[in-house]
């Protein structure tokens, strides 16, 4: 729910050291973050002071004296709430990309603090009233369709934070919101803790064969810092991916596939055991959803949701599954035969598929992954993106000193043509201990307008990718440089926005299953040629990646997607499935399900003791429980979005811009980006397409089509 309030404070003073210090967490919202000066001890002081105005301005917002209009009511909650969110927002953010124990403890100090408060706000029943009020005031058909819109949220969002609940039903599911809120942050601690604490030395340089050199460079210098002889091995994507693709040990490969299999589960520290976690939040889910009278999470989950109900979901992903495991046997039956036939492996064991299918590829398309990495360095992939985004949607990116949290991120100014500014981006690229592993996007400040004035939106966007290596630039791989586009994807739909009004920003209101729409969108333009061209140049020799090379790219660009969308799929039932029930279950019940579902869709089935729900942050902490299916579901809309792309390019064949189309782009811009969540995501898609979203061209794009 979006709101907001109250008049700014004045700093406050913390005491550090001898000397006294302004809090750089309650800077004013039109000033960019000093992150440098961000310590531990700001977060507590911070969030309380914000914590007393935005309540303040909660209680003033719900006098039923004020007139029921948009500035007596909404505007002041949106000023004092922005300071507490922007502040909350940038330490969550820091406690995900440079953990600390003084960081953590500080952070867990105040989250149920701020838990608290976002369930007092959704039970305030005084507010919920006066909601009310302006959707039943005799001018609010005159409203602008954005502030109807952001009404109308604001009393489903009231509905489903249990505003109408009495009594004990109403204490019991205070008590679980901020249990909630607590079980998820320990849940990605233990993940985040227990793939730093794991580690594989190794001393037999032999051992290492068919490792890339760069991963065997950076696990010498890892060890040699923890001053250790030999080569230290993580379960960090950068080191993990590369040693499953290619050491020939496969011992190794065996040792990893272990490691990373049983993350924060009852097979490693019980400390990091997430299985009461998983139990927990199960039942709390449940329990939550049962007291608002909606029978199960799934249920409660897709009222915010393009999907009706966990029925049309279902009915969706096995329609996929039935047209996608054909594929998905062929592909498997191929690699079994490549690699007992071939590879002389007596049997394909599950730590021998990423090894088996890398060399498949090599044999068939005569090229690997290394080898194409050696093209995608880090500065000209980011030239080239800056690139693509300046010819497709008319806006320059440059990058700009900045205020950081470390010495590894970048500052990025996005400007209109004329040097207007729109927004900035914080970019956060290699892995690092002490970071959550993965990719993602996160808004430090809305776009906002206020008497007349436009605040920018800030976002931040992160990855775990390689870092440089001595003097030599960071390089990419080809999945890199998809992942990459796929996460400025997300960033334009914040940046971009033309929204004036915080409660109706992407982020905010945009249905959960339609947000992936932008980000899977964009990753379409790796595939390009015009663009491929703009991304390459050879590490050594700054020569572009050679089109033959290119077309053999393209040639594999559908290797084994049928496993890949079944395993895709494969997470998304079982997420469904998980919480279509009225109570929870046990861990047992949990693994029993997850075999249920690999039997009705998968093609390759890990050992027993995997433990995948341990580590599979989406669901238990990273806020897509009930909701996996999305990218699946966002991937048909943007698959058909990316079409609208080539039906440009094919009427101006010879174009050198090929699907970067300056027109389709502007209109991309225009009625999805710049819109947020302004409207629904279904009229936003039929305003850019024309119609309602059709599968064919993500089944064509996916090479699961006849003939």
């Amino acid at each position: 729910m979006s709101f907001a309030g109250a008049p700014t404070a004045p700093p406050a003073i913390i005491q550090a050291g001898n000397t006294m210090t302004q809090n750089p967490l309650l800077a004013p919202v039109s000033d960019l973050v000093d992150y440098a000066a961000v310590k531990p001890g700001h977060i507590v002081p911070a969030v309380e002071e914000l914590l007393g105005i935005a309540r303040q301005a909660v209680d003033h917002a719900a006098d039923p004296a004020l007139a029921p209009s948009w500035e007596a009511v909404v505007e002041p909650l949106d000023t004092a709430s922005e300071r507490l969110w922007r502040a909350w927002s940038v330490a969550g953010h820091l406690n995900a990309v440079v953990n600390t124990p003084e960081l953590r403890e500080a952070y867990n100090a105040a989250l149920p603090l701020v838990t608290e408060f976002s369930t007092w706000v959704g039970l305030h029943e005084g507010l919920y009233k006066q909601y009310q009020r302006l959707a039943a005031a005799p001018d609010f058909a005159s409203w602008s369709p954005v502030r109807r819109r952001i009404v109308d949220m604001a009393l489903r969002d009231f509905r489903l934070s249990g505003v109408e609940l009495q009594g004990a039903d109403r204490e019991r599911y205070a008590a679980i919101s901020d249990r909630e809120a607590q079980a998820s942050q320990k849940f990605s601690e233990n993940v985040l803790d227990s793939i730093d604490a794991w580690s594989l030395f190794v001393e037999d340089e032999g051992r290492l064969a068919g490792i890339p050199a760069d991963v065997r460079a950076a696990a010498r210098a890892a060890a040699e810092e923890d001053g250790k002889p030999g080569w230290k091995l993580t379960l960090k994507m950068p080191c993990y991916l590369p040693v499953m693709q290619y050491a020939q040990d496969r011992s190794l490969r065996e040792a990893l596939y272990r490691g990373y299999g049983t993350v924060a589960s009852e097979q490693g520290e019980a400390k990091f055991d997430n299985s009461p976690l998983i139990e927990e939040l199960l039942a709390l889910r449940a329990e939550e959803s049962g007291l608002l009278g909606l029978g199960t999470f799934a249920a409660l989950r897709l009222q915010t949701r393009m999907a009706r109900d966990a029925r049309e979901v279902t009915e969706f992903l096995r329609d996929l599954a039935g047209r996608a495991k054909p594929y998905a046997q062929r592909d498997l039956a191929e690699l079994t035969a490549y690699a007992t036939g071939e590879l002389g492996l007596d049997s394909l064991q599950p730590w021998d598929v990423a090894y088996a299918s890398e060399r498949l590829r090599e044999s068939r398309y005569a090229y690997s992954e290394d080898e194409v990495k050696q093209y995608f360095t880090e500065p000209r992939v980011l030239a080239g993106l800056f690139d693509v985004i300046q010819t497709l949607f008319d806006v320059r990116l440059t990058e700009t000193p900045v205020s950081s949290w470390h010495a590894d991120v970048r500052g990025v100014r996005v400007e209109s043509p004329d040097g207007k500014l729109i927004g900035h981006l914080y970019l956060d690229l290699y892995a690092r201990a002490g970071k959550q592993n993965g990719a993602w996007v996160d808004s430090e400040r809305t776009r906002r307008v206020v008497a007349g004035k436009v605040q920018t939106p800030i976002a931040y966007l992160t990855c775990n990718f390689s870092r440089p290596n001595g003097d030599r630039p960071a390089v990419l791989t080809h999945d890199d440089v998809i992942t990459l586009f796929h996460e400025t994807g997300h960033a334009l739909h914040a940046l971009l926005s033309e929204v004036d009004e915080p409660g109706a920003a992407a982020f905010a209101s945009v249905e959960w299953d339609a947000i992936e729409l932008p980000s899977q969108f964009m990753e379409n333009f790796c595939w390009e040629w015009a663009v491929v061209q703009k991304l390459s140049a050879h590490v050594d020799s700054g020569e572009p990646l050679p089109r033959a090379l290119y077309d053999r790219m393209v040639a594999a660009r559908n290797y084994q997607s049928g496993m890949q969308t079944v395993r895709q799929i494969e997470f998304a039932l079982f997420d469904m499935l998980m919480h279509d029930r009225a109570k929870g279950a046990s861990i047992s019940e949990v693994l029993a399900l997850l075999q249920e579902v690999r039997k009705e869709v998968a093609v390759l089935f890990p050992p027993a003791w995997h433990r995948l729900p341990h580590a599979f942050s989406h669901l238990f902490a990273g806020g897509y429980g009930a909701g996996y299916y999305s990218y699946k579901w966002a991937e048909v809309l943007s698959a058909d979005a990316y079409e609208a792309f080539e039906e440009a390019a094919a009427k101006q064949a010879g174009n050198a811009l090929g699907t970067l189309d300056p027109e389709t782009g502007a209109r991309f811009r225009r009625e999805v980006l710049a819109v947020g969540g302004s409207r629904p995501a279904a009229e936003s898609f039929a305003a850019f397409r024309g119609r309602a979203p059709r599968i064919d061209a993500l089944l064509r794009h996916s090479g699961m089509t006849a003939g």
